[in-house]
């Protein structure tokens, strides 16, 4: 290339952000329009419509042979969808899955994935059809029912939406992410559907109550139980919005002997069940269930998971209650019936609206396949007189076709009596006409084919004229569908029951729990584990290489046995979750969040209407009451505040008048018990006034009973003269007495 040449193009400017914001509008429209929302019509998104027309187009009819699923996706991504053929074929594949689909559109043979989860087989291994149901969506599609309009290449037309004689959306319902919105709707039965339609013919101005009361509400086709009040299922289908709580079927299976174990027969739609059955383990592991032992898989073609209670003293109600909290026995499935009005228009529809979207489709299919009918009535009408009027001059005829040379042009110009003259049509068909046709009985049947067609054409002439015969005929094929695939078949029987939720939500947890005495033990280096049986608390146990005791105290299964760290948070573990006494036990960390530099300074179990006195190292605290204690997550809960290098001091049940503080300076100080706030959360008061150090030890006491502790040879000393060391809440105290424990703690 020579300097000389000119290599400057023509350029435009725009500001960035006007060209984003175009580019991007162009995107999302495309999105919405094209990909992720369906069109109430048909109920499909255009994948899923071109997927069953180049089916339709490759004859996979329903009672035809199978072809490879690769030949379909190949067809579809060639002819009409240039997108991925695994997108394609993943689309087509759901389709037939019946666990995915209410009223599966395509026949599917070979490996088309399963409930667990697992994918379909590769597009060479598997074949698939049209299903029956799918007939229904294109039947029509031959007699100018719905607009064509040109693939993305121009070489082939396609529908621009299919006739559908069944409401498709809410039968089989839809779901998709487009951008800035997103639609979710859950399948429903063909039946009650059908019986919806035929309402809102009879009576366009159905309230949406009557309406649910024929569509009560979804029918998933993993079956499952509904859960969700009556006024909040009308409610969600008078809006467009809402959720369904859905539960999965069970039953309680006797053993015998007073065992029994319970069987997961459906579960919630969309939950693979592998997933649960990976759920339901990790409830068991964790003990957020402590009343479930076991869970098996023992299913085949059908749903059958098995899951064993602890003890046979258990509800299976409250089993079941507390798994429907912590698994996806229990799931709530959003609607947002976001739709594509007239394929244009994204709306938020209501039940009634989307049923009305579809009977007005079906209204304009009947219009137009009726008048696509009297054209070619018109057309065959035109034809038949024609032949009329050759069989009553046949010699006629035949002296012009054997004589003349252009003998269309003679025929057409002939009078073949009372001013009758054939048009361009009819003479080329009688020109076209078999010699086996002259027969005279010929001429009878072509006079009963016209009257025939003759009637036929009067009746689409009152049909096309009268909106009441129109209603009546769509009912009548709405009613021909309602035969094929309503309750009176298999396919079309309810899958999903109603049931109130029952009181079985909040149960305690301790109500699952069978209720037996444990020692806990909590070892130097964090080693927890539960004894049966209350043992003594100095007894003899044996730990690991450079461990040794720390905490023992006594307990009960039920009991939440709560774990004070030296950073003022609360960790609380259910007795029934703490290991076994066999072995060393389990690290404490792995069942709370507790930091690594953190170390548990007091262990105890709290009891409800009791108080602990709290207090820092700084020498701050308060009252707390013992249900503040309890924390409910891992992380624990925050229950004295502190700050700097201060750590928890004191954690001691409140019993008495007065409250004893001594310091690590070997000042004691006595002040009354209602000194002292009660809080749930804080920091505190002061307790004590020092000029070096902080708090030592601190303790609740009868003033009349004297203040007791352990001397250094393990006697109890008690001091009943205190007059001494009683002051006023953070003063600083006088010198201990004499004798007193050198760790300055009273215990």
């Amino acid at each position: 290339m020579s300097e000389n040449d000119d290599i400057s193009q023509p350029t435009s400017s725009e500001p960035l952000s006007r060209a984003i914001g175009e580019r991007y509008l162009t995107y999302a429209l495309s999105t919405i329009m094209h990909r992720a929302l369906p069109d109430a019509r048909d109920g499909l998104k255009p994948v899923h419509r071109r997927i069953l027309f180049a089916m339709r187009e490759l004859k996979l009819s329903p009672t035809g042979g199978f072809r490879k699923s690769a030949k379909i996706s190949g067809d579809v991504m060639g002819n009409y969808h240039p997108h991925g053929d695994a997108a394609i074929y993943d689309a087509m594949a759901r389709l037939a899955q019946d666990f995915a689909m209410r009223y599966p559109l395509v026949d599917g043979q070979g490996n088309f994935g399963n409930i667990d989860g697992d994918n379909p087989a590769a597009s060479r291994y598997t074949e698939a059809r049209l299903a029956h149901p799918s007939e229904a969506l294109l039947e029509g599609l031959a007699e100018d029912a719905v607009d064509f309009r040109p693939n993305y290449d121009g070489t082939l037309e396609e529908p621009i939406v299919l006739p559908a004689a069944f409401p498709n959306l809410l039968a089989n319902g839809a779901s998709g992410i487009a951008v800035g919105m997103a639609t979710n709707i859950p399948p429903h039965n063909l039946d009650e559907l059908i019986e919806a339609c035929f309402a809102m013919i009879q009576t366009p101005e159905i309230s949406d109550e009557e309406l649910v009361k024929l569509v009560p509400g979804p029918d998933f086709p993993t079956g499952g139980v509904i859960v969700e009040p009556k006024e909040s299922i009308l409610e969600a289908y008078r809006t467009g919005r809402g959720a369904f709580r859905l539960r999965a079927r069970w039953e309680k299976e006797d053993l015998g002997r007073g065992q029994w174990q319970i069987v997961v027969t459906e579960i919630p739609y969309q939950v693979q069940k592998s997933k649960l059955i990976e759920r339901l383990a990790e409830v068991i592991q964790t003990r957020k269930v402590p009343a479930l032992a076991d869970v098996r898989d023992e299913s085949a073609d059908d749903i059958r998971i098995v899951l064993e209670p602890k003890t046979r003293t258990v509800e299976p109600e409250m089993l079941m209650g507390m798994l429907f909290k912590n698994s996806d026995l229990e799931v709530r499935f959003s609607l947002n019936m976001n739709v594509l009005i007239d394929g244009r228009v994204p709306k938020v529809c209501s039940l009634k609206e989307v049923l009305r979207a579809f009977l007005d489709h079906r209204r304009e299919v009947l219009l137009r396949r009726s008048q696509h009918r009297m054209d070619k009535i018109d057309a065959r009408l035109e034809v038949l007189e024609g032949y009329i009027i050759a069989f009553l001059n046949l010699d006629r005829v035949i002296e012009i076709i054997r004589n003349e040379d252009d003998p269309k042009a003679v025929m057409m110009a002939e009078d073949w009596g009372g001013g009758v003259y054939l048009t361009d049509t009819q003479a080329e068909a009688i020109l076209n006409m078999r010699l086996r046709s002259l027969r005279r009985l010929e001429e009878m049947e072509l006079k009963r084919e016209r009257d025939a067609l003759t009637a036929e054409r009067a009746g689409l002439v009152a049909l096309l004229a009268s909106p009441a015969k129109q209603w009546k005929q769509i009912g009548k094929e709405l009613g021909e569908v309602q035969k094929k695939f309503g309750k009176g078949v298999e396919l079309g029987r309810r899958r999903t029951d109603f049931a109130e939720a029952g009181e079985v939500e909040e149960v305690p947890i301790e109500a699952m729990i069978e209720r037996e005495p444990i020692t806990v033990i909590l070892s130097q280096m964090g080693w927890v584990r539960a004894m049966k049986g209350h043992n003594a608390l100095d007894a003899e146990i044996k730990f690991k290489d450079g461990d040794g005791p720390r905490f023992a105290l006594h307990a009960e299964t039920t009991d939440r046995i709560v774990m004070l760290g030296s950073n003022g948070r609360a960790y609380t573990v259910l007795g029934a979750n703490l290991p076994g006494g066999r072995g060393n036990g389990e690290p404490v960390r792995l069942m709370v969040d507790l930091p690594n530099e953190v170390e548990v300074t007091h262990l105890l179990v709290p009891k409800a209407g009791e108080k602990y006195l709290m207090a820092s190292s700084d020498g701050d605290g308060f009252f707390c009451p013992a249900e503040e204690l309890v924390a409910q997550t891992r992380s624990g809960k925050q229950v004295l505040n502190m700050r700097g290098e201060a750590r928890t001091a004191v954690c001691a049940k409140a019993e008495g008048d007065h409250i004893a503080c001594v310091g690590e300076n070997r000042k004691l100080l006595v002040f009354a018990l209602e000194e002292l706030p009660e809080m749930a959360r804080g920091k505190g008061v002061r307790l004590q006034k020092y000029k070096d150090g902080g708090l030592s030890d601190a303790r609740t006491f009868l003033l009349a009973d004297g203040l007791s502790w352990k001397d250094p040879a393990g006697r109890t000393r008690t001091e009943t003269d205190l007059g001494e060391w009683l002051g006023k809440r953070a003063s600083a105290g006088r010198m201990a007495p004499r004798g007193f424990p050198r760790d300055n703690k009273f215990n």
